[in-house]
């Protein structure tokens, strides 16, 4: 399988760097394909400039800005989000980039008075979001979980209909133990273990 892997941190000797290793080495063992794209070390600007809104709807001019990255998502059969959940959402680096290569004509059709929008990254059947968070779960439920609502449902809705998604968050990162870091490592290790292995099967069965 072609896995993307969006990741998103300031620091390259984070937790999140951790997990990120954790998951390109596990990758490399099932076989997998593998492209990493670091926001941070690649200097990508999450900001949508006057000229760059204006031609937001110019499918011929909209994705020029971004392209390098718009044809990361056209490779990837699967993307793994791995950031840190800051006052509870997305940094706001990986919101930019999705503002910004998400764009109309590349990965959705706008709605219309007949039709609503329409996915385009169709190849797209396997999304994972990996993130810390400072918080407890129940704050973060408390607060909507807007990162994970932006990831699994708002970028799943530009992907294959039938697109499979899981969420890992390690929650009280500023004092959750060596150990407990450690269990949550093998939890990424598990869950990216298993990417591709069910539509491998349903490949493999007769329709």
């Amino acid at each position: 399988m072609k896995v993307l892997i969006v990741y998103c941190h300031p620091c390259t000797d984070s937790f999140n760097g951790a997990v990120r290793d954790t998951v390109l080495e596990t990758l490399a063992e099932s076989g997998h394909q593998v492209h990493l794209l670091d926001l941070y070390a690649t200097g990508f600007d999450p900001v949508m400039r006057t000229q760059e809104w204006r031609g937001y709807h110019d499918k011929a001019e909209n994705l020029q800005p971004v392209d390098q990255h718009a044809q990361e998502l056209l490779w990837a059969e699967a993307v793994v989000f791995i950031y840190p959940t800051w006052w509870y959402g997305l940094p706001a680096m990986l919101k930019g980039w999705l503002e910004r290569v998400l764009v109309p004509g590349f990965a959705f059709e706008m709605p219309t008075a007949r039709r609503g929008p329409r996915p385009k990254l169709r190849h797209i059947r396997r999304v994972m979001a990996m993130t810390t968070c400072g918080a407890t779960p129940l704050m973060s439920w408390i607060m909507g979980q807007p990162g994970r609502r932006t990831l699994l449902r708002g970028f799943r809705s530009v992907c294959h209909p039938l697109c499979r998604t899981k969420f890992l968050a390690l929650y009280r990162m500023d004092s959750v133990s060596a150990a407990g870091r450690q269990a949550h490592l093998e939890r990424v290790r598990k869950a990216v273990a298993g990417l591709g292995r069910a539509d491998a099967v349903a490949a493999a069965v007769p329709g």
